[in-house]
Parts: C-alpha cells; sequence; structure tokens
C-alpha cells in the first residue's frame, strides 16, 4: 500500500455561483478528504500519490477551472495559518502562558482578568504544536484560517 501524502493544490477558477460548490462535491463525492480549505487559491489534502493525480486530473476537467497546481509537487512554496487562540488560566499558568506565547511570537490580541486571546502565524505544525502546550495550561479555544499558501520565486500562477 502506498504511503499518504499531504498537498497542497492552487485551483486558479472563474469566481462565479456554484464553482465552489463543484469543487467541493469533486472532493467528497470520490471519498476524497479535504484538510484544509481557504477560499482563494489554496486546498490541502491528503492521499496516496496515485490519488493525487487523479484528484488533478479531476479538477482540470472541471469548468471553469483555469488552472491546476500542486504545490507540494512542483517546487518550493510558502504555507502559512493564522490563528486565534483563547486560553484560559489564572496566577502561575497565566505567567507561563505568556512565556510560550513569547517563545512563538504569538501576539496577544485580547485579553481579560482571567484569559488571553493570541493571535498566532506560522506552519500548521506550529500551530498545532502551540496549541498542544497552551492545553496543559487551562481551557484553549482555537479559531484558524486554513492554510493559505503561495510558490516561491518569479512564477506565477
Amino acid at each position: 500500500m502506498a504511503d499518504i501524502e499531504r498537498h497542497t493544490i492552487a485551483v486558479l477558477v472563474d469566481n462565479e455561483p456554484g464553482v465552489l460548490a463543484r469543487v467541493i462535491g469533486l472532493f467528497a463525492g470520490r471519498g476524497y478528504n479535504i484538510e484544509s480549505l481557504t477560499v482563494s487559491t489554496v486546498t490541502v489534502t491528503t492521499g496516496t500519490p496515485m490519488i493525487i493525480e487523479q484528484i488533478k486530473a479531476q479538477l482540470d476537467r472541471q469548468v471553469p477551472i483555469h488552472s491546476v497546481h500542486d504545490l507540494t509537487a512542483e517546487g518550493p512554496h510558502i504555507e502559512r495559518e493564522i490563528a486565534l487562540i483563547k486560553v484560559v488560566a489564572r496566577g502561575p499558568k497565566r505567567r507561563e502562558s505568556l512565556r510560550i506565547a513569547d517563545i512563538f511570537r504569538a501576539n496577544v490580541a485580547d485579553t481579560t482578568i482571567g484569559s488571553f486571546v493570541f493571535v498566532l502565524e506560522g506552519s500548521s505544525e506550529k500551530v498545532d504544536a502551540f496549541v498542544h502546550l497552551m492545553r496543559a495550561l487551562g481551557t484553549v479555544e482555537v479559531a484558524r484560517s486554513g492554510a493559505v499558501a503561495i510558490a516561491r520565486g518569479a512564477n506565477a500562477l
């Protein structure tokens, strides 16, 4: 059995009603998972190399899709998420949450006597690690943007 891989796919489409539903329907109808969907041009999915090729081929056949780019396979790209993380903690745990936030370069977006809301930008793995550490300190609520990505260098979609 082939290994499951994570791929970031950029799909350039016309901005018209129903296009997003058709793209999502393509994934859902074939049992493919969408890990992250950002309504710009980026979709993050996982699958075997054969499934990734099927996804790209099926997307290419959809109208009004102009192009499909597998940023993972095509070369270096930048991928980031933005997350809002609320941590409810008091006393020493409150101070520890600020220390960890400083290490991760998270910014304080809001504070009350019993909580902080941090803004964190980075890779999905960085956000996951930050949330994991904060859960040890208190109640955590998370809102994530999903991955956004763009190819490095002079080439443009």
